[in-house]
């Protein structure tokens, strides 16, 4: 399985990229008010997408022999997932768009943040 490790990583990251893109996307349309958000492409794609990123992350855990427990930065990439997620509901759906920019906002800065944890192997992410 280890020799599979390379092209993991690279669907992951890939997969990562898309999402985030595909959340700037929707995130500027709701901003606008746009009725393209409604397109059912931008409803199921970005589930499909995130789906198939939470397993490749997960296989890449288990190639490894990683478990959150062990790793204190895997843990703290799993907490930030699920606070990206409710920040990237409420960039998506509250009705005000002070609040849906502020909550964007906050989700790619927990993305980033993400990103800076899974490349240092580090809690302090970015600061490490």
């Amino acid at each position: 399985m280890i020799a599979y490790y390379p092209m993991l990583k690279h669907l992951h990251m890939t997969l990562a990229l898309v999402s985030v893109l595909l959340f700037l996307y929707r995130w500027l349309l709701a901003l606008g008010g746009s009725a393209r958000l409604q397109q059912k492409w931008l409803k199921i794609l970005p589930h499909v997408n995130d789906t198939f990123l939470l397993l490749f992350g997960v296989l890449l855990a288990v190639t490894l022999q990683m478990s959150p427990g062990q790793q204190p930065w895997l843990m703290a990439k799993l907490i930030a997932l699920v606070v990206y997620i409710g920040l990237g509901v409420m960039a998506l759906k509250r009705p005000a768009r002070s609040q849906k920019l502020v909550a964007g906002l906050a989700a790619l800065a927990v993305f980033g943040y993400m990103v800076g944890a899974a490349i240092t192997k580090s809690t302090l992410s970015w600061l490490a």
